[in-house]
């Protein structure tokens, strides 16, 4: 571009014409990132294959391996790249046992408590490395009683239970998959006074309804002999250093200190499979269950017991402290250096992992091969994008959460935002979660990437037409790495997958297999989530003014406050504060963005030696912290961990996603109690929500009072 200026010098007129060059602009190379030349749905696929070829659970070589598999690719894309690690409390399987006896002549049954290799099983030769089928934190122990099917194990069945006249006291509990995080099975059903839990995959749920349905490999059921594992613990990180990184010789709690913190576990459990969970279910007799908690058609008859089956559950577990690895790569922003934009996903799996999680893993690494052909461009980010690969996800988010814990102040300071794959793809439809002032540029995303099974369409597009309105969730619950950042720092967030809940979870049938025949067939889903994934982060790394948008996070939450109404309409509960706050919110979202526009409208020449840097970062880091406005340096009561005032996991399922989590416990025990004090609280949980809308407010303006 040539350009001619008139200057005065000495009272002499003059001018001169120079040749003013200037790189691409970022936006091309943004194009660039998602152009069919850089993608790669092979190299996806092999990275899958290569990180998939045996279990890798955390705390294994075998996935230490994987680690310094993932290290390699981010070193080859010229990534500066290092492993964090960190010393962890874990747990193995010792010793298991379930024997199930009948009233005579039926003999006892013995469960073998393993899952089945399928004729031409590829990976046969290493299925004896899959870690014998426990839950994580599991209490040891040696129990026996009658059994008490419980439905999904929620508290609003053992009310139905209760209300039959069906007493679960010293018994067995029986519960199926499905509904919620199971340590909150194993949790509620020790408050209904169970002495064991065994949990099982029902046909209806993870079976494709029984009958004449096929199962993995001829289909993408759940064999009969399927188990699906996981962690029992209901905390975050490492339940020995809670709230404070798990480093060498770092303060630890005893195991007494951390039963008392009521996280773990305290009676022992087990998952069992669709079969042995339907033979234990012939042995129950008693009541006929209600028809909304019958099997498939050709299932038996679910009754509730107790017995007269009698279950003996022996189950032993070994807790140690074990070495985990982060991975962590880093491209350092050209302007901004000091402010990060961070893309995670973890790397560890109860057995092969295909779908859960390195589906994620191989997105990961297409996205950190794709930047670094961008970098042999020329591209350099204006701000630092952080790469990393976390560890023991599984267990309860440890390597991530010990990771913000031990950079916490840094992260406060400096985090753009958290952008988190776990299960990227396993089967058709595009979902996505998010903290609000990120809505918008999650949709701008999915405008630009081409809909991996209809080449005619956008993502987008077909997002809108699956649920008939673009539907994005919160991140409240607990159920992946995104939970640190967000409900503990306060740092703005997304999530996104392609297919949903899949039958073989966690089970050892979620392999390269699986995901080749069911999952996605020509990889094309996992190259559209990195797509999406990949152009948020340069968005978020590239744009000089960040791109929030406060008036969606001010609309929410008039809608949750509609919502908070209607279940309170009936008690001198007021809301006005509340209301108030968020309308000052609104205000101050509106200021920014009008600030934002107006300084993004300056044209010309003189534009760019006048606009000042120095306002454009003050205006970005009002909204980069106001996401941190949200949070509470106390917690939540009865769960200080939790630092978020707006989005928490439900009191009662992990897995679920609440509002307001202070307000919500504290309305869920005022309608149990209903008493004036207990209503007080509700009230006192408001004008707290409220005043922390009120400091985002101020801190969103940028004003003193």
């Amino acid at each position: 571009m040539f350009k001619t200026i008139a200057i005065t010098f000495l009272g002499l007129a003059t001018s001169f014409t120079f040749l003013l060059i200037s790189p691409p602009p970022k936006s091309s190379y943004h194009s660039l990132f998602t152009s069919p030349s850089l993608s790669d749905n092979f190299s996806v696929a092999n990275h899958l294959h290569t990180l998939t070829r045996r279990p890798h659970v955390a705390g294994s070589e075998a996935n230490a391996e994987a680690a310094a598999y993932v290290l390699s690719i981010f070193t080859s894309s010229n990534i500066q790249s290092h492993i964090a690690s960190y010393e962890v409390s874990l747990t193995y399987p010792l010793f298991r046992s379930l024997i199930l006896t009948r009233p005579p002549p039926e003999p006892p049954t013995t469960f073998n408590l393993c899952q089945e290799i399928y004729d031409g099983d590829p990976y046969a030769d290493v299925a004896d490395q899959v870690q014998p089928t426990f839950h994580a934190y599991a209490k040891s122990g040696n129990v026996s009683g009658p059994v008490v099917y419980v439905n999904y194990g929620r508290v609003e069945d053992y009310m139905t239970l209760k209300e039959m006249g069906v007493n679960v006291s010293g018994a067995i509990a029986l519960a199926k998959y499905g509904k919620i995080y199971r340590g909150d099975i194993v949790k509620t059903a020790y408050a209904a006074g169970a002495i064991g839990v065994l949990v099982y995959t029902d046909r209806k749920d993870y079976g494709g309804g029984g009958g004449d349905v096929r199962w993995f490999p001829d289909d993408k059921w759940m064999p009969p002999s399927g188990v699906q594992v996981g962690s029992v613990y209901k905390g975050i990180g490492d339940p020995t250093t809670p709230g404070w990184a798990s480093t060498r010789e770092c303060e630890r709690l005893s195991e007494e200190e951390v039963e008392k913190g009521g996280d773990v576990p305290l009676i022992p459990s087990l998952p069992v499979s669709a079969a042995d969970g339907e033979i234990i279910l012939r042995s129950i007799g008693g009541q006929v269950a209600n028809e909304d908690w019958q099997g498939s058609k050709d299932a038996p008859t679910y009754r509730l017991g107790p017995g007269p089956g009698i279950v003996n559950l022996n189950y032993t577990g070994k807790q140690f402290i074990g070495t985990i690895q982060n991975v962590i790569g880093v491209i350092e922003g050209a302007e901004e250096p000091d402010r990060f934009v961070i893309l995670g996903n973890h790397r560890d799996a109860w057995t092969f992992g295909a779908v859960d999680p390195n589906s994620g893993t191989a997105a990961l690494l297409e996205i950190a091969e794709r930047l670094g052909k961008l970098q042999k461009k020329g591209w350099k980010p204006r701000r630092t994008i952080v790469l990393c690969n976390w560890d023991a996800e599984e267990y309860g988010l440890i390597g991530s959460t010990e990771w913000v814990e031990e950079n916490r102040e840094t992260l406060a300071s400096r985090a753009v935002a958290y952008l988190n794959v776990d299960c990227a793809v396993s089967g058709p439809g595009f979902h996505a979660s998010a903290t609000p002032q990120l809505d918008e540029l999650l949709k701008r995303a999915t405008q630009q990437v081409q809909d991996p099974d209809n080449s005619s369409q956008t993502i987008y597009d077909s997002w809108v037409s699956s649920n008939n309105s673009l539907l994005i969730e919160r991140l409240g619950e607990g159920g992946s790495d995104f939970a640190a950042f967000v409900q503990h720092v306060g740092i703005p967030a997304v999530a996104m997958f392609y297919g949903g809940g899949y039958p073989v979870y966690h089970s050892m049938y979620d392999d390269f297999i699986w995901m080749e025949k069911y999952g996605d067939p020509m990889f094309r889903r996992h190259v559209a989530v990195a797509s999406v994934w990949g152009l948020v982060a340069l968005w978020l790394a590239d744009e000089e003014f960040l791109p929030y948008n406060y008036l969606s996070y001010a609309q929410e939450l008039q809608t949750y406050t509609k919502d908070l109404g209607d279940r309170i309409s009936d008690k001198n509960v007021s809301l006005t504060p509340l209301l108030e706050s968020i309308e000052e919110l609104k205000k101050a979202a509106t200021t920014v963005n009008n600030q934002i526009k107006e300084m993004k409208e300056r044209k010309g020449w003189a534009s760019i030696w006048n606009k000042d840097p120095l306002k454009v970062r003050e205006l970005n880091d009002r909204q980069m912290m106001t996401e941190r406005a949200f949070t509470d340096r106390d917690g939540l009561s009865r769960r200080p961990w939790y630092k978020h005032l707006i989005y928490g996991p439900s009191e009662h399922d992990d897995y679920g996603s609440s509002f307001f989590p202070g307000i919500d416990y504290a309305i869920e025990k005022a309608k149990t109690l209903n008493t004036t004090e207990t209503w007080h609280l509700v009230q006192r949980e408001v004008w707290k929500v409220s005043r922390a809308i009120r400091h985002a407010s101020l801190v969103l303006k940028g004003e003193l009072t």
